[in-house]
């Protein structure tokens, strides 16, 4: 870029009779024209070291990066985006409610881990919610606005049009695992089907013979794999399949989990085992068991999904399948920052790999 291409900055305070800058609220803040001064190089250059163009020599890129240390130099992130087409800003949408949010363990460490990744790519987040049940208009306008970079979404559900609007639209997207009925596009998830599998295997070789299921929604992939993946287990050491050995919850929270369990134990007869396809759904049916008079692990074991702080803490212990959330998180951020700068060769789908944790519900 030339110099005369580089964006305006604010002019420098007058300066006093002794020959220094006086800094006022609003003006006299380091500016592009000061930072090449300090550094002995034309402003396209200073320009050019913000911009993250290679085209710098690294001793010259060197003494640009210490004359903004040393001066304090804020760039102007208006001026920056019309020169690089970005925000550096990339969006969280939560498809629910706000109180799921701040009562549903999993997000948390899904959370964690976008906010680390986000750090090291100095990329700032944005954390928006768009209910299924709400006017979403003026959200979709805004982030086809170029007001962020891209789009995370976490707990879409089957006949969302959102994650499709905005890639038709071209706004880089990454999802929190797959709705049902999607067409393909960049998501992270767990092997929900292996790790449901997994728990009933465990519990068949236990000598566990009836074992019901707390099923997650299924208008989303998570819920439909952690079902399929509890049939594969009983398939697996040929113990019956029965539908009343299943009671589908209409979320993965707790309050969904205490209808789910009731109806449960009211339509299995007798049981020796449950799967719940999250921690809130497993701790929901430890209430409904308790209201029925019935222990675990004496009478009924139990087992979660998720390994979530819940399940340490609860009363018993509580045996769950551990999902990677951090990681998931991690994941989430690094493909959308991939993304954005145009890296598309490698896989645009991350399945990571779960495993039982032994406490003491089972």
């Amino acid at each position: 870029m030339a110099d005369d291409d580089a964006a305006p900055e604010s002019f420098p305070a007058p300066p006093l009779g002794n020959g220094r800058s006086v800094r006022r609220r609003g003006a006299g803040r380091p500016t592009l024209d000061t930072v090449a001064r300090h550094a002995g190089v034309g402003r396209g250059t200073v320009s050019r070291v913000i911009n993250g163009s290679p085209k710098v020599a690294e001793d010259t890129r060197a003494a640009v990066l210490a004359a903004i240390a040393e001066l304090g130099y804020v760039p102007n992130q208006a001026a920056r985006t019309l020169v690089t087409q970005r925000t550096d800003t990339v969006a969280l949408v939560v498809t629910e409610s706000q109180e799921w949010l701040w009562s549903e363990p999993f997000f948390a460490g899904v959370l964690r881990g976008i906010t680390e990744q986000l750090a090291e790519e100095n990329m700032r987040l944005m954390l928006t919610f768009a209910p299924r049940d709400g006017n979403r208009s003026d959200l979709e306008a805004y982030l086809m606005g170029h007001h962020v970079d891209g789009v995370m979404m976490v707990s879409s559900h089957g006949g969302d049009p959102l994650p499709e609007r905005l890639e038709d639209a071209g706004v880089p997207i990454v999802l929190c695992g797959l709705p049902v009925g999607l067409r393909p596009v960049a998501y992270v998830d767990c092997d929900n089907r292996s790790g449901a599998r997994q728990a009933v295997e465990y519990l068949a070789e236990k000598g566990h013979q009836r074992i019901g299921i707390i099923s997650g929604p299924q208008d989303m992939a998570v819920g439909v794999d952690r079902l399929n993946g509890y049939r594969d287990g009983l398939r697996g050491h040929r113990l019956p399949v029965e539908e009343n050995l299943v009671s589908y919850a209409e979320g993965f929270d707790e309050a969904s989990g205490i209808k789910a369990a009731r109806q449960l134990f009211d339509t299995a007869g007798e049981l020796d085992a449950v799967f719940a396809a999250s921690d809130p759904l497993a701790i929901a049916t430890l209430r409904v068991a308790r209201e029925r008079g019935i222990t675990v692990p004496d009478d009924l074991a139990l087992i979660g999904f998720d390994d979530s702080p819940l399940a340490e803490v609860s009363e018993p212990p509580l045996t769950t399948v551990h999902q990677p959330t951090e990681t998931m998180g991690r994941e989430m951020a690094r493909l959308l920052c991939g993304r954005v700068r145009g890296e598309e060769d490698g896989p645009l789908v991350t399945i990571l790999g779960t495993r039982i944790i032994v406490r003491e519900s089972a």
